[in-house]
């Protein structure tokens, strides 16, 4: 029988946040920051509300909390093989709050320059609606295309489940979620639909060398 090996799989993780207190306090940062700068920027986001990057300023001692627990994921998902035993390598996070009511969603787009990009939910907007409509899923896009439906595009490959292997996966956020993944990998917000207010936190990890003593 033929042996088949799925190679250069993507990595993507997910885990969850414990402090319901840490979540209100988030909360309450971000809720501050918005009254303060209503306008926010305008990136990926179409509509809703996007800030600045410097949340680990505004955003108090729950911020920095994110942050570590981000850092310590991309810990646990990275090797130095050069130094496999204690890494040469520190993260340097980069942190902002999104916050999308009905109609609002992200285009696709990358992080160019980090290594790991993380996605935590404070309020995944449903109200406990568990209707699939409601939309707001984050939406990943397989790197190989458009490359492999060039010439064949009703064709799929099949996974070692037995499955076609999906181009767009989703995953349907939750409240108290946290997602990982390689920063490379393009990613999207489908319109969200929910009477609700999605608010999520996003946080980029960057790769740097260690100081010597």
């Amino acid at each position: 029988m033929a042996e088949t090996r799925d190679l250069f799989a993507t990595p993507f993780v997910i885990d969850r946040l414990q402090s319901e207190a840490g979540l209100a306090m988030l909360r309450e940062a971000v809720e501050a920051e918005m009254a303060r700068d209503a306008q926010g920027v305008s990136i990926s986001n179409v509509g809703g509300w996007h800030s600045n990057t410097q949340m680990l300023e505004w955003g108090g001692e729950a911020a920095r909390a994110l942050a570590y627990k981000a850092m310590t994921m991309a810990d646990a998902h990275t090797l130095d093989t050069k130094s496999p035993q204690e890494s040469r390598f520190g993260w340097i996070p980069e942190m902002w709050a999104n916050v999308s009511r009905k109609g609002h969603s992200n285009q696709y787009h990358t992080h160019p320059g980090s290594f790991w990009s993380a996605v935590a939910y404070l309020d995944d907007g449903y109200e406990g609606d568990e209707d699939t409509e409601l939309g707001g899923e984050l939406q990943l896009l397989d790197p190989r295309m458009p490359m492999n439906a060039m010439t064949a595009p009703d064709l799929r490959r099949l996974g070692a489940n037995g499955r076609h292997t999906p181009r767009e996966p989703t995953i349907r956020p939750q409240t108290g979620m946290i997602v990982m993944f390689p920063s490379w990998l393009q990613h999207a917000v489908r319109a969200f639909h929910g009477e609700g207010k999605r608010i999520s936190i996003a946080i980029n990890l960057t790769a740097a060398l260690k100081k010597q003593d």
